[in-house]
């Protein structure tokens, strides 16, 4: 399929949708602590985005059956949320995205529970900054690989490992739009990034290098057991001056 560009009033509309899911993933963020559960943060996501006049976008998604991909310690991505308390010490990533006025808005982060390691600490916080570094490599007229490329070095630099099965996506009236977002690739390859680009980029992160396998419940996306994975998204539109944040804060 092709690349669909956005005209400016559109991605005005994109960054309505990403301001207001913003909020949703601050009230998430508050929420997480020892003894409350993921199933309590999707009814707490579910209820603040339809409080703005959205509409959850994972929310039958394929079938998936919550507002919140809710992806505690080993597990990637796509987790469903449970009624299981959280523990200390655990970390839990949270995916979610909303419509709104017809479009769309995709955004993840990973909480720790309470005090975490040290080990894990770091891993949430190179993740972070690995998607920063694919931002910034978000330049007009540069490729998506420069994107790609700036993600795994980050992250190989810090000895952890880039997820290879999932990756990050276009994004606008549809939540999966052309072309993917790979987290790995080689400097000066792929798409040209264009102004009215929109791109959901999502560096997915593990301790080591392992296979990630789909549960039996036909969604939840395991690195192993003690492989912890963090996960953080935002939306991102290409401008002429280059990377827009449409979601979260820098």
């Amino acid at each position: 399929m092709p690349i669909v560009l956005k005209r400016p009033v559109e991605v005005e509309r994109m960054a309505e949708a990403g301001a207001r899911l913003t909020e949703v993933m601050d009230l998430v963020a508050e929420a997480v602590r020892p003894g409350v559960s993921a199933l309590e943060l999707d009814r707490i996501a579910r209820e603040a985005i339809e409080a703005r006049g959205a509409r959850p976008a994972f929310l039958g998604l394929y079938g998936f059956p919550a507002t919140i991909c809710a992806s505690p310690n080993e597990v990637v991505v796509h987790g469903i949320p449970s009624e299981r308390p959280l523990e200390e010490g655990e970390i839990l990533s949270v995916d979610m995205g909303l419509f709104y006025d017809g479009y769309a808005a995709d955004m993840a982060r990973t909480f720790p529970v309470g005090e975490v390691s040290d080990e894990a600490e770091r891993l949430i916080r190179v993740t972070e900054e690995s998607f920063w570094a694919g931002f910034d490599a978000a330049q007009p007229g540069a490729r998506l690989g420069d994107v790609s490329a700036a993600i795994q070095k980050r992250v190989e630099d810090a000895g952890f490992w880039v997820v290879r099965e999932f990756v990050g996506h276009g994004i606008g009236r549809e939540m999966h739009e052309d072309p993917q977002v790979p987290n790995f690739g080689r400097p000066g390859l792929g798409p040209k990034l264009r102004p009215g680009m929109t791109l959901a980029i999502e560096p997915m992160v593990t301790l080591f290098a392992a296979p990630v396998v789909v549960l039996d419940d036909g969604w939840t996306a395991s690195s192993g057991r003690g492989n912890l994975a963090a996960h953080y998204e935002n939306t991102v539109a290409i401008s002429e001056s280059g990377p827009r944040l449409l979601t979260g804060r820098r």
